[in-house]
């Protein structure tokens, strides 16, 4: 191979979708793109991310990069917290605080693993449901935990929930 087909192969991994970037690289171009552009909502949740992250490291070791599930919780636990302090807002009647929050949520979530249907997610829960062997809305917690476990990263904990009753209950 030459060098101009290894700038070329080099060229097309750095730029493809499927090159593999850990999470601090993909928000540290995207702060770039935001800094460039100016977008003070992007900016603002890119580096309240990349702060959550470095904190989570802090607490495990500074060495250690934080696994692929420790990303996800952490990313679904920022989107859970701005949805809830829009809906706070906008209880309020604060539609001026309630749109940036959810502007930042729409941000936040595109570093998420593309999230479940609610059809799909009832299929899996109702195989959930036969394997446990659950019956009634006793056997919740059994369910829960099996598909949280199953669901993590795919589905919000509380769709997860709304499905588990609807098929229980």
């Amino acid at each position: 191979m030459k060098i101009k087909d290894f700038r070329v192969l080099f060229f097309y991994l750095r730029n493809s979708k499927y090159c593999i970037m850990s999470l601090q690289q993909k928000l540290m171009v995207k702060i770039k793109e935001a800094m460039k552009s100016k977008d003070k909502v992007a900016l603002e949740s890119l580096r309240a991310i990349k702060s959550e992250i470095l904190l989570a490291q802090t607490k495990t070791g500074a060495s250690e990069d934080l696994t692929k599930d420790e990303e996800i919780k952490l990313l679904q636990k920022l989107v859970k917290q701005r949805k809830d302090s829009a809906v706070l807002y906008k209880e309020q009647g604060r539609n001026d605080l309630a749109d940036p929050e959810l502007a930042q949520v729409e941000i936040i979530a595109q570093f998420l693993p593309e999230q479940m249907s609610g059809e799909e997610l009832k299929k899996i829960v109702a195989g959930i449901i036969e394997t446990v062997g659950a019956t009634s809305m006793q056997d919740m917690g059994k369910v829960m935990g099996m598909a949280s476990k199953q669901l993590a990263g795919k589905a919000d904990g509380k769709a997860i929930s709304i499905a588990v009753k609807q098929l229980l209950g």
